[in-house]
């Protein structure tokens, strides 16, 4: 997929409803990540994991204890499949795209409409690494350092942004205004990063 131009955006999840083809750790993970957006996350899976049986047993998700079946992808928006069967993951392909839906076979490119990138989750930072699935090893590794290199006061800065917006779009009368403001705030000097690094919170406003 290196050849692939992809239109990188967020999804809302928040609501809508995803199904998880495998219930192994790949199928783990990828239920925690829709979870984590919001999303209503069915399983479809003869066996499960622990963790996704305790998630089905507390009403987290819908298990349902069967092998993938046509029609499974009904009432959905968007699924992953993370199985070892070939044929199941190829009917899960051809059927999502019949109903042009999101659809991404796990470490099968030729079997996805869209690819998920390495994400670093800080507060409400969201930052995608992705090679167009050329290296999963090096995004992993990215991820590493960019997680180590925006720490928690990045996130903490978007907090205290975020608190004053209402009162910059209250009280500056323009969109350039606004814009000002809140780039002198981040390019300031003192740095803002650096005075949340030394707790005064004080000086940053």
């Amino acid at each position: 997929m290196l050849n692939t131009n992809f239109y990188i955006a967020c999804l809302n999840l928040t609501g809508r409803k995803a199904l998880v083809v495998g219930g192994g750790s790949m199928g783990i993970e990828k239920t925690e990540g829709l979870l984590a957006s919001g999303a209503h996350v069915t399983v479809v899976a003869p066996r499960v994991k622990d963790e996704l049986r305790e998630l089905a047993e507390e009403g987290s998700i819908t298990w349902i204890e069967r092998e993938y079946e046509r029609g499974d992808l009904e009432g959905k928006i968007i699924v992953i499949a993370s199985t070892d069967d070939t044929d199941v993951n190829i009917r899960v392909y051809e059927e999502a795209e019949e109903r042009a839906m999101l659809v991404n076979i796990v470490d099968v490119p030729p079997l996805c409409n869209f690819i998920l990138p390495a994400i670093v989750r800080t507060g409400s930072i969201a930052v995608a690494i992705s090679t167009r699935g050329a290296s999963p090893a090096l995004a992993k590794r990215m991820k590493r350092e960019i997680a180590e290199l925006f720490g928690s006061e990045y996130a903490e800065l978007a907090g205290h942004l975020n608190e004053v917006r209402g009162w910059a779009k209250g009280t500056l009368p323009t969109y350039q205004d606004r814009k000002v403001f809140f780039e002198d705030i981040v390019n300031g000097d003192p740095d803002p990063i650096a005075l949340l690094r030394a707790g005064d919170e004080a000086g940053l406003l």
